[in-house]
């Protein structure tokens, strides 16, 4: 598959109005984690490969969580993860019990009305999991019932372009895979980089593939307190240099690289403003 798409200009007016905001005299986030000693993160734990509970260690693991730790070790700091369900982000971040989110958090112009956001470290894009045969193509999903998380870009999309379809929300991916298997729903709708790695996963995968189609192009920043532009401008330098040293690549090649489980060409580096062809 191959997806193109430019970053949506609102983005570029907000981090050019971010750089040109002064510096608050009061402490601001970044000082507050430093002197803390901790960074807290929410991160997802029940959606592979982004942030998941490991079997074997009990411990939460997962692409972003490996950028948080590399962060953490910027910042000199321990990093303690908080779990999180793709409603609740916003929440724990505007209530101060997190102090950043790293869970496959797509940039929207609603969203960056409440919160900030760092540049893209991810992109992928908007597709199907469902039983073979079931979805061909786009014109089919009007006739099925399709699953999804409850407040992701994934809802909004899927009701914006497809209005007659019935969509069921789910609190999280686990509970929309167990309806896909139940037969309560003919498809899940995800991050195809998501569904790629959930299809590997599948005790009965041979049941099931993910339609060479895509509805929308997404990009996932960090996201970061309304207002702490000294905080975003720290986190956009950190993400250029993790792509400069080549630590970016090796965090994508350890769950989506050739010898992953669930292999998938990086279509998409720090600073692009692009998705690239294969």
């Amino acid at each position: 598959m191959k997806l193109r798409a430019s970053l949506p200009p609102f983005f570029f007016a907000s981090a050019v109005a971010l750089t040109l905001l002064p510096v608050a005299a009061h402490a601001d986030k970044l000082d507050d984690i430093r002197k803390a000693g901790v960074l807290r993160v929410a991160a997802f734990d029940g959606n592979p490969p982004f942030g998941y509970v490991d079997a074997a260690s009990k411990k939460i693991v997962g692409l972003d969580i490996d950028y948080a730790n590399e962060l953490g070790k910027k910042l000199g700091v321990k990093v303690e993860i908080v779990p999180t369900n793709p409603a609740n982000r916003i929440p724990l971040l505007s209530s101060n019990k997190v102090d950043l989110v790293f869970a496959n958090f797509t940039i929207t112009e609603d969203r960056a009305k409440v919160i900030d956001f760092s540049i893209p470290y991810f992109a992928s894009g908007q597709q199907f999991l469902a039983r073979k045969g079931v979805l061909k193509n786009a014109d089919g999903i009007k006739d099925i019932r399709v699953g999804t998380d409850k407040g992701t870009t994934m809802e909004t999309t899927l009701r914006e372009k497809y209005p007659d379809t019935k969509v069921v929300l789910y609190d999280d991916t686990p509970l929309g895979l167990a309806a896909l298997r139940n037969g309560n729903i003919q498809a899940f709708s995800q991050d195809g980089s998501k569904l790629t790695a959930i299809l590997a996963g599948l005790p009965d995968k041979d049941k099931y593939e993910i339609p060479a189609f895509a509805i929308s192009e997404e990009y996932e920043g960090v996201g970061v307190p309304k207002g702490e532009a000294r905080l975003v401008s720290y986190l956009n330098d950190w993400l250029r240099d993790l792509e400069k040293n080549g630590t970016a690549q090796q965090i994508y090649d350890k769950w989506f690289g050739p010898q992953s489980k669930s292999p998938l060409p990086r279509l998409f580096k720090i600073g692009d403003t692009k998705l690239r062809d294969k």
